[in-house]
């Protein structure tokens, strides 16, 4: 199915549901020979997902040929199932290659495959004829590398993973060994970025989403150690504008509509929030849904995150709007629990160049830390815990 003009018919619909690389690569090869459409499921869902998981599975015809369907949203809302066939996982690759000028692509992976981001790093190298080489984050976290890495490789983070192995010289040499590391998945902070730099990374900070087959722009490690930064251009495959302040992408990887519904166009509007020029290429400033508005002032998370991010006072943190009875929404900085606390002479001078409406009001430490594997924080239950549900 993958790589080809038409995937096959027939077969019905099969889920691909597996934690470890090698048994959902040989789940996913079983899946897409016996034809029909297959599903990609997270294993660590809970009864909520796997309903709607069910639900939509034995929903009926998938189409008169095959499909693959890959999650977007989770527990963060309703699970949605992103359209995917030949045509977009192909146009993908092929633009990623064009991009960065590869013939063959290598890769260390270490996102979980039933996501984008993981997946697409082994089919870049599963269509190209590259090796792709699996290893566990956990692993990687206590600096245990794996013993053989390709030539030539790329590795994909998300910025929280950038973060901890940067505080281990050995990663960081070890990171310096790759073609390329692209850093996407979540807004970096200015400090981690420039902190790459500082130590001559090959980094790649790149933009894309579930329904454009992961990544439509990326900077060269080349443009970024000579000072550029944002998301760099849109590869080759795609075409990025912004309408009303939201990004607005159109190619031949655009997902093919939400399960069931077939959408025939090839433009998407997302829900992010950018600027894009020729000279800057696109730089994402947040997300529409994200906004809080408070004392009708709209207030940006992400921008509030760099900027706790940069006083060094945290490991990780997110802010979000929770309701209040006089300014309708309440700035709130939530961080994991469980470490040291937070100087805060040093967090509000990291805050001093933010209007006063944009500060954090309040400062919640929570446990357990809803960010997922691949990086994208879980903000309807950061709300729950941080209201004490």
């Amino acid at each position: 199915m993958l790589g080809a003009p038409r995937a096959r018919s027939g077969g019905g619909s099969r889920v691909v549901e597996e934690g470890d690389p090698g048994r959902f690569m040989a789940s996913f090869a079983g899946a897409l020979s016996s034809g029909g459409s297959v599903f990609l499921a997270d294993p660590s869902w809970r009864s909520t997902e796997r309903a709607a998981l069910g639900a939509l599975a034995a929903a009926g015809d998938c189409g008169e040929r095959g499909w693959l369907m890959i999650p977007s949203g989770g527990t963060g809302g309703a699970v949605k199932f992103a359209r995917h066939d030949g045509w977009t996982i192909a146009a993908a690759v092929g633009g990623f290659r064009e991009h960065f000028g590869m013939d063959r692509v290598n890769s260390v992976g270490v996102l979980p495959l039933h996501h984008v981001s993981g997946l697409m790093a082994w089919m870049r190298s599963a269509l190209s004829g590259g090796t792709y080489l699996p290893w566990s984050w956990k692993e990687l976290e206590c600096g245990r590398f794996p013993p053989s890495v390709p030539g030539d490789c790329c590795l994909s983070l998300v910025p929280t993973q950038l973060q901890r192995l940067l505080a281990s010289p050995k990663a960081t040499e070890w990171l310096r060994g790759f073609r390329i590391v692209f850093v996407g998945g979540g807004p970096a902070w200015a400090a981690l970025v420039e902190e790459g730099a500082r130590l001559r990374l090959p980094l790649s900070p790149c933009y894309g989403a579930t329904e454009t087959a992961a990544m439509v722009a990326a900077l060269r490690p080349e443009q970024f150690l000579a000072g550029a930064r944002g998301c760099g251009s849109p590869l080759p495959h795609a075409r990025i504008e912004v309408a009303g302040g939201l990004v607005r992408i159109s190619g031949q990887s655009v997902f093919r509509g939400y399960f069931p519904e077939v959408r025939a166009g090839r433009s998407w509007t997302t829900d992010d929030l950018g600027t894009f020029s020729e000279e800057e290429g696109l730089v994402i400033l947040g997300r529409r849904d994200d906004l809080i508005v408070t004392g009708g002032q709209k207030v940006s998370p992400a921008e509030v995150e760099a900027a706790l991010m940069q006083s060094g006072e945290f490991d990780d943190v997110a802010v979000v709007g929770l309701e209040d009875a006089e300014w309708g929404q309440l700035v709130v900085a939530c961080h994991p629990g469980g470490s040291r606390e937070p100087r805060m002479s040093q967090v509000e001078a990291s805050l001093s160049g933010l209007a006063p409406y944009k500060r954090p009001k309040r400062y919640v430490a929570l446990s357990p830390w809803p960010r997922g594997p691949q990086g994208k924080i879980d903000r309807a239950a950061l709300a729950r815990l941080a209201c004490g549900g």
